[in-house]
């Protein structure tokens, strides 16, 4: 059941509400407007009998002393505005005399109405409901004193084929609205849906790699909130594609070297015979080995940051704590062993809004490269610089040329010194994750050495 509702279409949705709707405005309509009938109805021929019991009631005059009356023709002329209906009339006296009726002998249960000189009531006339009044006129003669009572009904036929009426011309119109209603309903819904057609059909038609933003423009406002975001989705998509063709691209471009390097390396050991040559050739694969497992290490770090900063959420992070990590960690003793590295850090909080993990990565490869290129001793500190949060690394070095430094971060970016030690792919990672929070890699030199800083905005402190 719930994939068939979930598998109906919008249009066929919009036209069922719009149905359910007016047939639900309908039957209250058609409930009010048949409650309003029948007291119209009520209303109008009770006015009738009223008419023709009052006719009846001033034709009774006294005559030695005894009621008579001579039957108004004004008064059927007033009952026979409901033809199809039986009509009932009887006069009598107070003690319960007959004085005339239509037919004595139906004996029609009259109750007793002490409260005034007119009412109504209703009762079956031959079977059928019926709708009666009663009028008391009353004589204070000398021959004859006393009350004498007019009693006149008839059926409700009328009165249903009234209501009826009522009804069946009220909701006519009512019928015919409500049809012209779903009709423009469905032209503008057919209208409205144009757009999401158009859509279907440009993305049905797109190259599976193509995910280059959708026009948004002449579409109306909820078209452009959705596409929006769907491009934005799209955006992080190829994000994410690009990020795992250049990991890739980097792993095919970078293991192809020295793989073959190894390959050659051990060969070349294998061939040496047992002494200063073998040595020499054990140490050089050793060497390549481990150049060859710090680029795996970058590359799935890379990898793994780029994937991070596009899906994990941003949580405050003190960039004190980040830093302190990284030297308690101690993994630097297996790059350079004995090296003098020291923490600068202060008692106030460094607080921005990142990744940890993604934070501790990029701070990781600054002081790897600083370890590697720089001179001792190396520092690595944070501190909150006005509205900015710094997380930076120092070393005593001179640090690169002007030229090499504008091309740091590029991947694949070696200076004349580094020859197949260094990659660029410490930097990338840096530069990738200050732009993933907002920030900037800034590099000085000045008189205590070389620095490399990851710039943030700062949270802002709340008293």
């Amino acid at each position: 059941m719930a994939e068939r509702y979930a598998a109906r279409s919008l249009l066929r949705r919009v036209l069922g509400a719009v149905l359910s709707i007016l047939l639900l405005g309908g039957l209250m309509v058609a409930a009010s407007t048949w409650r309003n009938g029948q007291q119209a109805a009520r209303q109008a021929y009770d006015r009738i009998l009223l008419g023709a019991a009052s006719d009846i009631s001033e034709s009774i005059r006294i005559q030695d002393g005894t009621p008579v009356v001579d039957l108004p023709v004004s008064a059927f002329e007033l009952l026979a505005q409901a033809p199809d209906d039986r009509i009932y009339y009887t006069v009598r006296k107070a003690n319960g005399e007959m004085i005339t009726s239509v037919d004595g002998s139906l004996g029609i249960h009259i109750p007793d109405h002490r409260g005034g000189a007119t009412a109504y009531f209703d009762a079956e006339l031959n079977g059928e409901p019926a709708r009666f009044i009663r009028v008391v006129h009353r004589f204070a003669e000398r021959d004859f004193s006393g009350p004498v009572e007019v009693v006149v009904g008839q059926t409700l036929r009328a009165r249903k084929a009234m209501t009826a009426g009522l009804v069946r011309d009220t909701l006519l119109p009512m019928v015919m609205a409500g049809l012209a209603l779903v009709l423009i309903a469905w032209l503008v819904v057919r209208t409205a849906l144009r757009p999401l057609e158009a859509i279907t059909e440009d993305l049905a038609q797109r190259d599976p790699y193509d995910l280059t933003p959708m026009a948004t423009d002449r579409l109306p406002r909820e078209l452009q909130v959705m596409l929006a975001a769907m491009n934005r989705f799209m955006g992080r998509l190829d994000g994410q594609i690009d990020a795992m063709r250049n990991l890739i691209s980097d792993t095919a471009h970078q293991l192809r070297t020295p793989v073959a390097a190894i390959r050659v390396q051990a060969e070349t050991a294998m061939t040496e015979a047992e002494g200063s040559g073998h040595s020499r050739a054990m140490r050089r694969l050793l060497s390549r080995t481990r150049s060859l497992g710090d680029l795996l290490e970058q590359l799935l770090s890379r990898a793994l940051v780029v994937h991070r900063t596009d899906s994990v959420s941003r949580v405050p992070v003190d960039l004190r704590e980040v830093a302190l990590d990284i030297v308690e960690r101690n993994d630097h003793a297996l790059l350079t062993p004995g090296v003098d590295l020291r923490l600068e850090i202060d008692e106030t909080p460094v607080m921005m809004r990142g990744d940890a993990f993604s934070l501790g990565e990029a701070a990781i490869n600054l002081l790897g490269n600083a370890l590697k290129h720089g001179k001792p001793p190396v520092t690595v500190g944070a501190g909150q610089y006005g509205r900015t949060a710094v997380l930076w690394v120092r070393d005593a070095g001179p640090g690169p040329d002007p030229a090499i430094i504008e091309r740091l971060g590029d991947r694949f970016n070696r200076n004349a010194g580094s020859y197949e030690k260094s990659t660029g792919i410490g930097l990338s990672i840096v530069q990738s994750v200050a732009a993933a929070f907002d920030g900037s890699v800034q590099l000085n030199r000045d008189k205590k050495g070389f620095s490399a800083a990851l710039v943030f905005p700062a949270c802002v402190r709340r008293p």
